[in-house]
């Protein structure tokens, strides 16, 4: 039984790191853009990369609160 109660705490704390990683990579994007946007090769693709850092952070933010939410469903049936 506290086997099974660890486990829920280590996914919440994942649950917990996803969303923080997300929001970290929103506010490093406009940081790290330029530098992207100064090397030759990639300046022609800044918007497609843009994007996929975007696409990340979103997928990233959303899998955290899903798996949050998820376990405070499971503790707190209605």
């Amino acid at each position: 039984m506290e086997k099974k109660q660890d486990n829920k705490n280590i996914q919440l704390v994942w649950g917990i790191a996803l969303v923080a990683m997300g929001l970290g990579v929103f506010f490093r994007i406009p940081q790290v853009m330029p530098k992207i946007e100064a090397v030759e090769q990639f300046s022609s693709a800044a918007g497609y990369i843009r994007f996929c850092f975007y696409f990340m952070g979103v997928f990233l933010v959303g899998g955290g609160v899903r798996k949050i939410i998820h376990l405070y469903q499971q503790r707190h049936p209605e």
